[in-house]
């Protein structure tokens, strides 16, 4: 089992009025409006977060984000030591977030929602390496490092490596699929899925595609069920199967998480066929995506 160490202490204090002058997620740095993620549902309570060069729309209730969105700028990519500094975010009660505890002594990581090195480009690049470290950006995923977690991690090197070919930004849209049926552990629900939306300019037009990683266990649905239960009696954390990486319509993020993605859906660039034919595709390798064609 892994044993996280205690945080560091902070680099810099972080307070409410260090937070003031960011700016966040900007909805028209690919030319066209794409406006951040929210619930479609008026009712579900959502905090806007903005930080440097990305934005988190957190849910309170869940002590989770909902949403993330990133800008990716390809040509000012700058290489920032890594600080591994985590923080809660000042503007919110610490109560409200899942900190450090859900993380200790049990083999789940604090997964970067927004990944440490997307939104580190520009003059204030590491003010957005620190900002990826507020708890608000993170949610547990399991340590077991494979092939499909792989998969996930590199999905917007890939993708960003594709888009250069008609456009050096990238928008990249992440978060927890957030289910009423989450196994509990430690105060919260952990999520069994995560999402994840790309967008990019091709041919002067708004592209997209989607991505689901599943780390539900590899047991039937009743079997899985069981074994959720057995762990959160026993005080466990749940029993999370090996990572899965399907590339899905981007429709289904919407259907899935009940968040409005705006443009996106009609901007999906996965042929209608192939959404029609095997709408969730697993990805084995980079070369099991399909992109559009210029």
């Amino acid at each position: 089992m892994a044993t996280h160490p205690d945080p560091p202490p902070n680099a810099e204090t972080v307070t409410r009025e260090s937070l003031a002058n960011r700016k966040g997620y900007n909805d028209r740095f690919l030319g066209t409006a794409v406006p951040l993620p929210v619930p479609a549902d008026p009712g579900i309570e959502t905090v806007i977060l903005p930080y440097t060069n990305f934005s988190v729309v957190f849910r309170p209730d869940r002590k989770l984000a909902a949403a993330t969105a990133v800008t990716i700028d390809g040509a000012n990519l700058i290489d920032v030591p890594r600080n591994d500094d985590w923080r809660f975010d000042p503007r919110l009660p610490e109560a409200q977030q899942a900190g450090h505890p859900i993380y200790q002594d049990n083999p789940l990581d604090k997964g970067h929602l927004v990944r440490r090195l997307d939104p580190v480009w520009g003059t204030e690049a590491s003010t957005a390496d620190q900002d990826t470290f507020h708890y608000t950006n993170a949610a547990p995923q399991m340590d077991i490092f494979n092939q499909g977690k792989q998969l996930w991690q590199g999905l917007e090197n890939f993708l960003l490596e594709h888009a250069e070919n008609f456009h050096r930004k990238l928008t990249v849209f992440t978060g927890p699929v957030l289910e009423d049926s989450d196994p509990p552990y430690r105060g919260i629900k952990v999520p069994l899925r995560f999402w994840k939306v790309a967008a990019f300019m091709q041919d002067g037009g708004l592209a997209a595609t989607a991505y689901v990683l599943d780390q539900s266990p590899d047991l039937t649905k009743d079997a899985a069920a069981q074994a959720m239960a057995e762990a959160a009696r026993a005080g466990d954390p749940p029993p999370l199967g090996a990572f899965r990486t399907f590339q899905v319509p981007v429709l289904d993020i919407a259907d899935l998480t009940g968040l409005d993605l705006g443009p996106l859906p009609a901007a999906d660039r996965l042929p209608t066929g192939v959404r029609t034919a095997r709408p969730w595709t697993l990805l084995e390798s980079y070369n099991d995506i399909t992109m559009p064609t210029p």
